[in-house]
This record gives C-alpha cells, sequence and structure tokens, in this order.
C-alpha cells in the first residue's frame, strides 16, 4: 500500500481525507464544472475536433490526475497553448474523408505526451522545462495568441475559410468579410464583451458561464438557428469505452515532434503554476511526480477519445477560490461533466459557434504578455529580439515549427550565453565596499602593473579561446606585471580549457607578466593539479581573497600599495 500510495499520491490523500472538506470540494466542483464544459469544447474545436472531444479528455484527465497527481487543487484540462500544437501534429496525417482519423490520431499524440512525461519523471528530468527561457516562452506564446485570434476570426463573424498559413489566413478573412452573417457577428461581440468586461467587475461569477449561458438562452428563444447562427447541436450522449487509440508505426515519428513540442510547453506551465499554488498552501512540489500525475492524465485521454492536456493557472485559480481542499474537486467535476454527456447531452444543443470562438480569442488575449517585451526594450534588448523572433517564427512558419524554432532558440541562448561569457577588469570602489567592473564603475581605483580580471562562467572548449584572446588583450594594452583571476564565477575547467591555461601561463611568462588565481572552488584546484598544470601554474598563486593576492602581489613588486 505505501508503494501504492507513493505512485498514487491521490490515493493518499483518500485515506486521510477529512469529513469537513466535502462541502467545499463540492461547490468548487460544480463551479468548475460550469467552466470545463465550455472551454473544453472550444479548446477540441481549436486542436480541429469534434466539441464533444473536449468532454471526454476533461472527464479521463480528471480522473487519471486525482489519483496520481500530488496537487490538491492542481487541476488539468484542454488548453488554449495546446491545442494549436495538436491540430498542427494530426493535419498532415488525417485520412481524407475519415473524420474520425484525427481522433485516433490525436489520442495517439496524447499518450506520446503522457509516455514523455511519465519517462522524464522517473528519471527525474524536470528541469528540461527550465529549457524554454522566460523571453522564448513570452515570444511563443505571444505569437500563438496572435495566430489563434487570426484562425477564430472567420468563425466569429459567421463563415469558414480554408487557408494553408498564417498570411493566407488573413487574406481569405478580409477577402470573406462580406459573406459576415450580422447576427452570428453581434452573438460573438456580445459574448466577446462580456468575457472581457465581467471579470473586470467581480470575479465571484466566472464570465464564461454567463456568457456561454447567456449565448445559449439567447439562441433559444430568438431562434438564432433561423438566421443561420451555427450552433453545437446535440452532443453524442454517453461516455465512450476505453480504447487503444492506434494507426500505424509510419505516423509515430511525426507525432513524436508535437509531443516534444507539448511536452515543453506544459512542463513550464505545469511547474510555474504548481510552485506558485503550492506557497500558497505551504506545500512543497513535486517536479517529478507532477509530470508523472500528468503524464497518466495523458494517457487517460488518449485512450477515452480525448487529446492532449496541460495545466490551467486560470480553472486552478477558480478551484482555489471557490475553496478546493482536494483531489475529490477535480472528480466532482468529471462526474458533473460526464452526468451531463448521460443524461442532459441536448442542454447545449443551441450553443452558437461564435460564442466558442469568443472564448478561443479570450483565452489567446490571456496568453499575450506585452507587458514583458516593454520589460525586455527596457532591461535587456537582446532578450526583446529573441522573444520577437520566437514570436514571428510562430506566425510566419506554423505553430509546431514554432515551437521547434522556440526550443532551438533557447538552446542556442544559453550556449551563447557561455560561448561569449562576460569577462571583466575590476576596480577598488570604496563607497561600495569591494572590488566592481571598471566599466560600470569608470572612477573605480586600479592598482599599478596590475589588472584584476574576473572571468563569469564554466572555462570550457566552447569559451576557452575567448578567455585566452581577453587575457592576450589585457597583457598587450596594459602591460602589467599581474593579472589576477578572480575566478568565483567560473564553476568548472574542461580538458581543452585546462591546456589553453597552460599554453597561456607559458606564453604570458615569456612576456614577464605572471598569473595568479582568487578564490577558485577546492574542487578546480585539485583538477588543475590532476591535469598536471602545477609544472606551469605556481601553487604558491591560488588564494583565498582577492585582499591576500594583492598583497603578495605587492610584495614581490616591491612598491606597490594595494
Amino acid at each position: 500500500m505505501n508503494a501504492l500510495q507513493r505512485w498514487a499520491p491521490g490515493l493518499s490523500t483518500f485515506r486521510q481525507y477529512k469529513r469537513r472538506w466535502l462541502r467545499p470540494d463540492l461547490v468548487a466542483g460544480i463551479v468548475l464544472a460550469a467552466i470545463l464544459v465550455p472551454q473544453g469544447m472550444a479548446y477540441a474545436e481549436l486542436a480541429g475536433l469534434p466539441p464533444v472531444t473536449g468532454l471526454y479528455t476533461t472527464i479521463a484527465c480528471l480522473v487519471a490526475y486525482a489519483v496520481f497527481g500530488p496537487s490538491k487543487v492542481l487541476v488539468l484540462g484542454p488548453d488554449s497553448s495546446v491545442s494549436p500544437l495538436i491540430l498542427a501534429a494530426i493535419t498532415p496525417l488525417v485520412v481524407t474523408g475519415d473524420p474520425s482519423s484525427a481522433i485516433v490520431l490525436a489520442g495517439m499524440l496524447a499518450a506520446l505526451v503522457g509516455i514523455l512525461m511519465i519517462g522524464l519523471g522517473l528519471a527525474k528530468l524536470g528541469f528540461v522545462a527550465d529549457l524554454l527561457s522566460s523571453e522564448v516562452r513570452v515570444g511563443y506564446l505571444n505569437g500563438l495568441a496572435v495566430t489563434i485570434i487570426v484562425g477564430q476570426l472567420p468563425k466569429l463573424f459567421g463563415f469558414s475559410t480554408d487557408a494553408d498559413g498564417f498570411v493566407d489566413e488573413v487574406r481569405l478573412f478580409l477577402r470573406g468579410l462580406d459573406q459576415t452573417n450580422r447576427t452570428t457577428l453581434i452573438t460573438g461581440l456580445c459574448v466577446l464583451i462580456v468575457l472581457l468586461v465581467l471579470p473586470r467587475l467581480t470575479t465571484k461569477v466566472p464570465a464564461v458561464l454567463v456568457a456561454v449561458a447567456g449565448a445559449t438562452v439567447a439562441s433559444a428563444v430568438f431562434d438564432l438557428a433561423a438566421s443561420e447562427v451555427t450552433t453545437v447541436g446535440v452532443l453524442p450522449k454517453g461516455v465512450p469505452a476505453p480504447s487503444l487509440p492506434w494507426t500505424g508505426w509510419s505516423d509515430v515519428v511525426p507525432l513524436l515532434v508535437g509531443a516534444v513540442g507539448i511536452t515543453m510547453v506544459s512542463l513550464a506551465d505545469t511547474i510555474a503554476t504548481s510552485s506558485s499554488f503550492a506557497s500558497r498552501h505551504n506545500e512543497e512540489v513535486d517536479a517529478n511526480q507532477e509530470m508523472i500525475g500528468i503524464g497518466a492524465a495523458n494517457i487517460a485521454a488518449g485512450l477515452f477519445q480525448g487529446f492532449s492536456v496541460s495545466v490551467s493557472g486560470s480553472r486552478t485559480a477558480v478551484a482555489d477560490q471557490s475553496g478546493a481542499k482536494s483531489q475529490l474537486t477535480g472528480l466532482a467535476g468529471a462526474g458533473l461533466v460526464a452526468a451531463l454527456l448521460l443524461f442532459l447531452n441536448g442542454l447545449l444543443a443551441d450553443l452558437p459557434q461564435t460564442a466558442l470562438a469568443a472564448v478561443i480569442i479570450t483565452a489567446a488575449l490571456s496568453l499575450m504578455d506585452l507587458g514583458a517585451l516593454r520589460r525586455y526594450a527596457a532591461i535587456r534588448p537582446s532578450s526583446l529580439v529573441i522573444s520577437l523572433v520566437a514570436a514571428v517564427g510562430v506566425i510566419i512558419l506554423g505553430v509546431l515549427q514554432g515551437i521547434v524554432i522556440a526550443i532551438v532558440l533557447a538552446i542556442l541562448l544559453f550556449f551563447r550565453r557561455n560561448w561569449w561569457p562576460h569577462g571583466a577588469v575590476l576596480g577598488n570602489v570604496p563607497e561600495l565596499g569591494g572590488w566592481h567592473s571598471v566599466a560600470e564603475h569608470p572612477s573605480a581605483t586600479q592598482l599599478p602593473d596590475v589588472v584584476v580580471f574576473r572571468w563569469e562562467a564554466p572555462l570550457f572548449f566552447a569559451n576557452a579561446g575567448q578567455f585566452r584572446d581577453q587575457v592576450r588583450n589585457l597583457a598587450k594594452e596594459r602591460r602589467p606585471d599581474w593579472i589576477v583571476l578572480q575566478c568565483e564565477a567560473i564553476t568548472d575547467i574542461d580538458v581543452t580549457a585546462a591546456e589553453v591555461l597552460r599554453d597561456l601561463d607559458e606564453e604570458l611568462n615569456n612576456k614577464g607578466v605572471h598569473l595568479s588565481f582568487v578564490e577558485m572552488r577546492d574542487r578546480l584546484q585539485v583538477l588543475v593539479r590532476a591535469y598536471g598544470l602545477n609544472t606551469t601554474l605556481d601553487q604558491e598563486h591560488f588564494y583565498p581573497s582577492l585582499e591576500r593576492a594583492l598583497a603578495d602581489v605587492s610584495s614581490a613588486d616591491g612598491d606597490i600599495d594595494p
């Protein structure tokens, strides 16, 4: 039982369940279900799937996460940042004339995402989420938001387009404006206004519930279908039996590309959201178990004609604000969605499709973060450029290609910061109480015949040449007797860098320049000796502090006052 509870922490919660939690959990589940239904249907359409598959997905993922997920309040489900990736991954593989193949392919994709997630969790590799840096992720989501909004505009206006790519979508939308159904557009705009304005007035009533319920009632009362307003129609009755989603091995590799992208995006959302809500309740996040829980939820969704899911910060916030105490909230929400399909499958038959488009557009707007772009422009312009490149990649090349570009950008950004790291000449700044960059503090005091140089990265094969060139230039320009290397930021020295150090020391010694090392980690000093550099690098010139090094350098030069 202990082993089972370790891998299925939800069971442990239910064993320790407190009676006083029941009422707030059920209330939170009812509120949550009111949001899950319209959003699940909307995001299913965003993924290119029938609306009802969003409800199947919601039920399966909530039940699976309630068992395997460690968080008591985290809410999973169809997501606006994931659905476009699903559409991009399955569209090239869908069999023409067989719409059911899209459902199977989406299920396969969800299963692959689940396997990747569980594998990462078991291998304790949650840190891969960090590959998507903040500026790359902001750029990807901004680009995704623009793509989603443009893609939903025809549905909001009451017509459809058969576009291939963003530019084509814009062109066909503008060309088809004369086909606008005014009733559809007015209905969609009313829903959009409610979704955007109501949250600013009150958060006690879910705006999406008010908007969708109002649109459905208005559609039935005024018979909007007679004005050619497309509605959702009666949903299939019941919940599907589990089945293995499979088409063939030829589809696995193309789907795997999409699965990697979805995993990266979902992981970043999960860790951030989980950490945020855990801190509110003085709990700790088990990132690896979170991945296992989300992986299980994705596999469950795939088995029940669903698609890939992610954590939703907004829905989690709703559950938390409604008083959710445990995973029972998710089970209550799933039970109500299932009851809708079993007994009230005609309840949303009059819901206009344009209302779902408005829900999606609102979700897309929430993905955008223009404030971050302003901060990047003011603080670090290079981050702004990276973020814009990621956004343009998504918009112009496509969602799937865009996430690949975003990941590659993040990796290149990591290598760039370590490949061309910052090196700084230091000077004494008494008012700040220490040694700081001369470039930032031009009035800093420097010692004659001594250069204090700080290297701010691991020293390895990719940047060893940069290090050598910067030290050489200092020796050539300043002609010092000593170059004191401040090594506090150096976390590693590889074989190539060790060879560069040896050659550089011999070259400088021939020119009358000596190297000394300050605050180098003990581990790296042992490594330096293991590399055999003690024959060229004098062990007496390794110092625990800058003051000690300068005192010795002053004694060696005889007339320098540190």
